[in-house]
């Protein structure tokens, strides 16, 4: 049953561990992972891959985060993508890149304007006045950390770490403006951290930001009010199921966050899942599915496509501890029988505009409504 609910794809040029990911249209962009610095775009209707660049020779990968900075009002074309990271072990880095599609004819674009002579390789991060900029604190270490964007100008980047700290950084002043503690007393790391107005979710009062974050039987929603710079907790419940589990991967679409997977360490012995839970925001539950993963995985990643309907499962390591090339995708509506991709969801506007005769000015919310109630 496995094998029917998972499509192998075309194994990943290397294996990749802890790999970071980052959706721009139609690409999956593989910004390395433990230990490798190649950086690769999938596109998801070819089903093959390009190499992108490496990071640069003195950045080794130990523990990084990259995120998709605010592209707002901008060549739509072009992404901007943030890498920071680094451990005791290995030297910090904070980095950008300028993305235009490998798929694209860039050559002849690059002719055509200066703009993109800096393209598709990572640079220090400077701010104002041209000083590099390193996020990572010295005294923190980056090895399971997860970051997320938020913020009512989108300009707030959260992260949370090993030693429980939950801090704010702001991009726009490039500075942290926010040290936050979590009420919780087990370290955090290769834990889900996720912003509920990810994927369409949206939030009535963007100025306080919703977000949630799920660690063994750790369960949070924490809330930042941007006009107080304070912070919120509330427990959630976690399930029997996946409360010793963590290192697995998820992904956030809409109303519910789908995990993948997981690793444990008890009594001396590694236990490894290759179960598939979701828990549902709105109606704060759970669900444990009958069908799992082809094999165990942990230290993987799971991202949604450009049309909303296939989850994308990338690297990781087996049961014998084994870093993996495996590609897999799995249709969204196999987990969640109401979910609508963006296609079914412009087609349900267009012929409520039609029935209707709504002017369409109207429609543009009409999505969220359909997200929200279906």
């Amino acid at each position: 049953m496995s094998n029917q609910t998972f499509q192998t794809l075309k194994e990943l040029p290397i294996p990749f561990i802890e790999p970071q990911c980052v959706l721009h249209k139609h690409e999956i962009l593989i910004c390395g992972g433990y230990k490798q610095t190649a950086c690769y775009s999938y596109h998801t209707l070819k089903n093959e891959y390009k190499f992108i660049c490496e990071y640069p020779r003195d950045i080794k990968l130990d523990g990084h985060c990259v995120v998709k900075l605010d592209n707002s009002n901008k060549d739509r074309n072009q992404i901007n993508l943030l890498s920071f990271g680094g451990s005791e072990y290995t030297t910090r880095h904070t980095l950008v890149m300028k993305y235009v599609s490998i798929w694209s004819n860039i050559s002849d674009i690059s002719k055509k304007s200066n703009e993109f002579n800096n393209y598709n390789q990572w640079v220090p991060f400077k701010n104002n006045h041209d000083q590099p900029i390193i996020i990572s604190r010295s005294t923190n270490s980056c090895r399971g950390a997860r970051a997320v964007i938020g913020g009512i100008n989108n300009n707030l980047l959260f992260i949370t770490n090993y030693f429980n700290e939950i801090n704010v950084f702001d991009l726009n002043k490039f500075k942290f403006i926010k040290y936050g503690k979590l009420p919780i007393y087990n370290p955090i790391c290769y834990h889900c951290f996720v912003s509920n107005s990810e994927n369409g979710q949206g939030q009535e009062n963007k100025q306080n930001n919703q977000m949630l974050l799920f660690k063994k039987n750790i369960g949070l929603l924490i809330e930042y009010d941007e006009d107080e710079n304070t912070f919120q907790f509330h427990e959630l419940p976690v399930c029997d199921a996946i409360a010793s589990f963590y290192a697995y991967a998820y992904v956030c679409i809409n109303d519910a966050i789908f995990f993948f997977g997981g690793y444990d360490w008890n009594n001396d012995k590694h236990i490894f899942s290759k179960s598939v839970h979701k828990y549902s925001i709105r109606e704060n539950k759970w669900t444990t599915f009958k069908n799992t993963l082809p094999s165990p995985l942990y230290n993987l990643v799971a991202i949604l496509n450009e049309e909303g309907n296939n989850m994308h499962i990338i690297g990781g390591l087996d049961d014998k501890i084994t870093g993996r090339s495996t590609h897999m995708k799995t249709k969204v509506r196999v987990w969640d029988a109401s979910h609508l991709s963006k296609n079914e969801i412009k087609l349900i506007i267009e012929y409520w505009n039609r029935t209707l005769k709504i002017k369409l000015g109207w429609i543009d919310d009409f999505d969220k409504i359909i997200i929200k109630y279906s």
